[in-house]
């Protein structure tokens, strides 16, 4: 059953609901990893309260592994009525996406409704590394120094990508990248920078974690051994 944040926030024991609407107001509460506003409500048995990056409550925790296809974004709600990951996944409850994967890249993404975890995976000091397979156009020969050396986003190097050619044409070829931070779009301005032309970009790993062959657009749980290993990083 839904009540008012406050309401739920009080009856744990963590403060009176003045207190509590105050911590809202502060931008101090979040549900299933979002940041909440006053007036929202949520299920206690269901979704996971967090205040003051403590988590109070909160039902069954769910880790999803989802192939992300084309053409939808890493979002919950879209006010321009795209297509989202949350369409793709349904186990009874919200979850969100850790991370990011933009409209037009596809492969793995994590998705749950554990917020502590999402905070953890996403911290910029996590340094996990993410690998990815990309289809340029362009001369690899003169684009490989660029790509593994850092590169200037929002006034910031960037640290050291691993770079690899598994394929190469005369027009382009198939590179495989590892970086170990989560950059706005950093793969497609790594390669802007480089003069290649991005043609497909696909997550393939996180960590240990490894896509494999499931199909785009499918999803599936994590094992206690996949779930372990995440939170021990």
């Amino acid at each position: 059953m839904e009540e008012r944040l406050q309401k739920i926030i009080a009856a744990c024991g963590e403060c009176s609901r003045r207190n509590a609407e105050k911590l809202i107001s502060e931008g101090k509460v979040r549900v299933n990893g979002a940041v909440a506003a006053l007036g929202d409500k949520a299920d206690a048995s269901k979704d996971v309260i967090e205040v003051a990056g403590k988590v109070i409550s909160g039902g069954q925790r769910y880790y999803i592994m989802l192939n992300k296809p084309r053409g939808y974004i890493t979002s919950l709600d879209d006010e321009k009525d795209r297509k989202t990951v949350s369409e793709l996944v349904d186990v009874g409850t919200r979850v969100h996406p850790v991370g990011r994967l933009d409209y037009n890249s596809e492969g793995l993404l994590i998705m749950t409704n554990d917020g502590e975890l999402t905070y953890r995976l996403t911290h910029p000091s996590s340094e996990i590394p993410k690998g990815y397979i990309v289809t340029v156009r362009g001369n690899l020969e003169t684009a490989l120094t660029v790509l593994k050396s850092p590169i200037l986003i929002d006034g910031k190097e960037t640290r050291p990508a691993d770079v690899a050619v598994l394929r190469e044409n005369s027009e382009g070829g198939l590179l495989h990248i590892i970086i170990r931070e989560g950059r706005n779009r950093q793969i497609r301005r790594m390669c802007e920078a480089a003069d290649l032309r991005v043609l497909r970009l696909k997550r393939v790993t996180i960590g240990d974690l490894a896509l494999d062959r499931m199909p785009a657009g499918r999803w599936r749980h994590l094992t206690d051994k996949e779930i372990k290993y995440l939170k021990s990083l």
